[in-house]
């Protein structure tokens, strides 16, 4: 476990900060010889931490394995042993030299394919996900129709029956007081109490009252023959 974790560690500070300083410094003073130094050290690391990727994986188990990992990254960087240049110069740029037309070919062949590859499965996608709303879509309008269905007669009728029913218009009924008063008022003008009245009313005397005058008018006469 110490010898991973010091690896690991001899691998982030010397084997990718250290040589990613220089490469600015290379950069920034443009010095070709330099940069092409470190230009070689990347192309080597890449190739390095690719087949790490494997090797962490089924030798680890092997003797003083991250000892070795610790020596490799060493004389990579020593200016004494340039280990990323020899490589370089003797292995990967005469197979790259080789190979190179292959290499892209095959790339050009596969950026076609990933782009097809891209479009076929996007249009799929698309495809999968248009049926999938027109699905949802009809499975939610049968739900409802079945949902409205199930609403039976007497459903309605609880529904209609549970509805506050219309309030009755008030009427308003007269007083007894009220009452009377019209009584007396129609009783007043349709049957008069006094015959004079009814003659003042009808302007020609009656029939009782034209006695009553005349027994009034003889008693006057019998009044006035009798000796004073």
């Amino acid at each position: 476990m110490v010898s991973w974790i010091i690896s690991r560690l001899v691998v982030l500070i010397f084997g990718t900060l250290y040589p990613a300083y220089y490469s600015y410094k290379a950069v920034k003073s443009k010095d070709i010889k330099e940069y092409v130094k470190w230009m070689m050290y990347w192309i080597i690391f890449a190739l390095f931490m690719t087949v790490e990727t494997f090797t962490d994986i089924f030798l680890c188990w092997f003797p003083f394995y991250y000892e070795l990992k610790i020596a490799f990254m060493a004389w990579l960087l020593s200016p004494y042993t340039k280990g990323s240049s020899l490589l370089y110069r003797k292995f990967v740029h005469p197979t790259l030299s080789s190979k190179e037309k292959d290499i892209d070919d095959c790339l050009v062949h596969a950026k076609d394919r990933s782009y097809d590859a891209l479009v076929h499965f996007g249009k799929r996608g698309l495809n999968v996900a248009a049926t999938a709303a027109v699905t949802a879509a009809a499975k939610g309008q049968g739900a409802l129709s079945e949902r409205l269905r199930s609403f039976s007669m007497q459903d309605l009728s609880s529904i209609r029956g549970d509805s506050p029913s219309p309030s009755p218009i008030p009427v308003r009924t007269a007083s007894k007081g009220t009452k009377a008063k019209l009584t007396r008022s129609v009783t007043q003008y349709a049957e008069p109490s006094d015959p004079g009245d009814l003659e003042q009313k009808s302007g020609q005397p009656s029939s009782k009252g034209a006695a009553l005058k005349r027994q009034d008018d003889a008693r006057v006469r019998g009044s006035l023959k009798k000796p004073q």
